[in-house]
């Protein structure tokens, strides 16, 4: 059985596109997890590991209103991870990881939230910058388990959205092949 990870990389190979990661939480174990799959060197542009909050702001650019606002723990910072990661590093899809694993909270937050978030496509399509999909979670356990699980679930968001996608994309060729019915 495929890891999620590796499900990423054949999808994005077979397709011809490439993802980009913006951590925070995590670390970098987004990118280890990718870059552990075979043949990830052909989808796989980079990662940014923003740990410190202003590094959100200026090497994603998420913006720094929000981040003074709502802190770095916040469904739109994620979703502005995802894009920034993508635009600075040019690839078509980006996906971020930004949350609170302890030991103490976070902005506000408790330990254990986190949000995920994609950015593909579509975004560039429906004209929205930071427009993509996020994931709100309330996880347990302890500091690692935290981590990886924030790891699988950002991975599991990804891949939902190019099932997504590809569904889409089916369904119109589909129609486009049957005279518009």
């Amino acid at each position: 059985m495929n890891s999620p990870a590796a499900d990423v990389v054949r999808l994005l190979t077979v397709r011809g596109e490439t993802l980009a990661v913006a951590e925070s939480l995590t670390g970098g174990l987004v990118a280890a997890e990718i870059t552990a799959a075979p043949g990830a060197s052909k989808a796989f542009r980079g990662s940014v590991t923003a740990y410190a909050t202003e590094l959100k702001h200026r090497m994603l650019g998420v913006d720094a209103g929000l981040l003074e606002r709502r802190g770095a723990v916040d469904p739109q910072v994620a979703a502005q991870m995802a894009a920034g990661v993508r635009k600075a590093l040019g690839a078509d899809w980006g996906i971020a990881t930004t949350g609170v694993a302890g030991p103490e909270e976070q902005d506000g937050q408790p330990v254990g939230t986190v949000f995920v978030a994609v950015d593909g496509p579509w975004a560039t399509h429906s004209g929205s910058a930071g427009g993509g999909k996020v994931s709100s979670l309330r996880l347990n356990g302890d500091r690692a388990e935290i981590r990886m699980e924030s790891v699988r679930s950002v991975l599991a968001l990804l891949l939902q959205q190019l099932a997504s996608e590809q569904t889409e994309n089916e369904r119109a060729q589909d129609t486009e092949q049957n005279g518009g019915f």
